[in-house]
């Protein structure tokens, strides 16, 4: 299993910057892919940020050139920092873990960090 605890959320206006982090209970090497996901209220979780062990670290396109992913392997910490923020933004923000356990591949989540953009 993998725990995730994140910190870092909170109210900032319109172009400014955040730093969301997430430690991991477990080693980021014995985990195949770490990334951030966000949800709006009534609207599906969607992929912010992700990086596949081996891989490379792919972006959804609203937040290209804006947002940075990345880990501290010493510290079994992942992060995202977040600049020139948007209204649209405003979500909460989950860590994610993946990792394949025998033949299943399983999904962990943290419990949600809330960022708040104002215009």
């Amino acid at each position: 299993q993998v725990q995730l605890v994140e910190s870092g959320g909170g109210s900032v206006q319109a172009g400014g910057s955040l730093r969301l982090s997430c430690v991991t209970s477990r080693s980021l090497f014995t985990i195949n892919a770490v990334g951030w996901y966000r949800q709006i209220p009534g609207k599906q979780r969607e992929l912010v940020a992700r990086i596949p062990l081996g891989g490379r670290t792919n972006y959804a396109d609203s937040v290209k050139g804006r947002f940075t992913i990345s880990r501290d392997n010493a510290k079994n910490t992942l992060y995202l920092q977040m600049n020139s923020l948007k209204p649209e933004d405003t979500a909460v923000y989950y860590c994610n873990a993946g990792r394949w356990e025998g033949p299943t591949y399983r999904d962990y989540w943290g419990q949600g960090t809330r960022v708040t953009v104002s215009s």
